[in-house]
């Protein structure tokens, strides 16, 4: 059985790492530096139903103006007929989210450095006049060295944005701040400034400062700043999260302010790096236009029925370097957002149990060439809740399966993951042979 080969340019396209409403986040290799990327994918035709062509343009130029080591980088944008491809960074390391999840409350200096990082990008933000607008431990991602790697702009405003108050609402609830929900103009760079302080109280105690089921509930609750610090924060960072979590904008500290603030001065070493000097933009606009000979190729081999065979590069990169004992050790209480398990049972009848136990779910079930998508509605129905699951054959009748949230709240997607894997205690492989999973390879 093959393996699709798909190549756009110079690059060799993977698995899917990533889905949103609008573009999926594939994996994929330079084939000249032999450097992993990730590749943003967006359909033209979806750009311009849903009227997004500004948009794009938007995210792409801000990831041109925001070079920073705390940022993820943009390599290059590509255009097909029918595609816009943005090449970017790929960080290893996962979502900080997923430490948090895994580890809970992370210890103070840890808590520190992170935010110290944080601060430094978003400072770097809104010196060039663009404000994220979207900050949370989901967008911020770990490299390889345990830095953060802020991410996913797609609703920041740029600088002639920038002028004077902004009045989009948007973000996301629980780390909005109170005067963007009350829809009369708002400081980017404040509203900024708050979502940092949620953040790093996230990281100090492994739970929201303000955390409501019932929207109404938690808008009253953020509008009155009301919430509590556990009895272990010391009183240097309970003062500094107390200056942040200010609900009122003018009175709030900025980022100024916090990089003087005694607590965040320790053990503090800015990053040192060198800048473009010039950013060019003129490259955003002509990835829209009609311009055949700007075109890349896109090459399609070897397709054939059934899973895809997943090499032995794609496994060990997007398997945290050659640690594979997520994939088999379903003991640990670790899941990341993106999930996998391993079976020996055949890929049909792996992909009818899960249907089975999908629809025992009371969730909606689509399949189509060992690729399932399951729908359902937010625990707190304040939006739709999706699951897509990929069936790869990693070696003759080893398959995995590669989980990965493509709606809704990421806490409720370890949950719902733990769950399924529960149901599906009967398909999934638990070595017992006393064969290391580090053996593999």
């Amino acid at each position: 059985m093959k393996k699709v080969s798909r190549k756009v340019g110079k690059y060799e396209v993977g698995q899917t790492i990533g889905k949103g409403t609008f573009a999926k986040v594939k994996f994929a290799r330079n084939t000249e530096t032999r450097d992993s990327v990730a590749m943003k994918v967006l359909a033209r035709t979806t750009i311009l139903k849903h009227k997004m062509v500004d948009q794009i343009k938007r995210e792409i130029s801000i990831m041109k103006i925001v070079q920073h080591p705390y940022i993820v980088r943009l390599h290059e944008v590509l255009a097909s007929r029918t595609k816009i491809y943005i090449i970017l960074e790929f960080v290893t390391g996962g979502q900080l989210l997923d430490k948090i999840v895994h580890q809970g409350k992370l210890p103070e200096n840890e808590c520190r450095r992170y935010f110290q990082q944080l601060i430094d990008a978003v400072a770097h933000c809104h010196n060039k006049g663009v404000y994220h607008r979207d900050l949370k431990p989901e967008n911020l991602l770990l490299d390889a060295c345990g830095n953060i790697k802020v991410s996913d702009f797609g609703l920041s405003a740029l600088p002639q944005q920038g002028v004077g108050l902004l009045h989009t609402t948007c973000g996301t609830p629980n780390y909005v701040a109170p005067e963007v929900l009350r829809s009369r103009g708002y400081d980017g760079a404040a509203s900024d400034v708050w979502s940092c302080g949620v953040i790093l109280y996230v990281l100090l105690t492994g739970y929201l400062p303000f955390d409501e089921t019932n929207l109404p509930t938690l808008y009253e609750k953020i509008n009155a700043a009301e919430f509590s610090c556990p009895s272990w924060f010391c009183f240097g960072v309970k003062s500094l999260i107390h200056k942040i979590l200010d609900p009122n904008p003018k009175t709030r500290i900025q980022i100024e302010g916090i990089r003087k603030d005694p607590w965040f001065r320790k053990n503090y070493v800015p990053v040192k790096y060198r800048e473009d000097k010039e950013v060019n933009l003129d490259g955003v606009c002509a990835v829209f236009d009609d311009i055949q000979d700007n075109y890349v190729a896109e090459k399609l081999e070897n397709h054939e029925a059934g899973p895809l065979m997943m090499n032995a590069f794609e496994m060990i990169t997007l398997s945290q370097g050659l640690n594979l004992s997520a994939l088999f050790d379903r003991g640990q209480d670790y899941v990341k957002r993106q999930t996998r398990f391993v079976s020996r049972k055949p890929a049909k009848f792996i992909t009818s149990t899960i249907e089975a136990v999908a629809e025992s779910m009371n969730l909606k079930v689509h399949t189509h060439n060992f690729k399932i998508r399951l729908e359902g509605i937010s625990a707190n129905k304040a939006g739709q809740f999706a699951v897509v699951l990929d069936v790869f054959e990693v070696a003759p009748s080893i398959f995995m399966v590669d989980v990965r949230k493509a709606a809704g709240d990421t806490l409720e997607y370890h949950k719902f993951y733990k769950d399924l894997c529960a149901k599906l205690d009967n398909i999934i492989w638990k070595p017992t042979d006393g064969v290391a999973s580090q053996s593999l390879y």
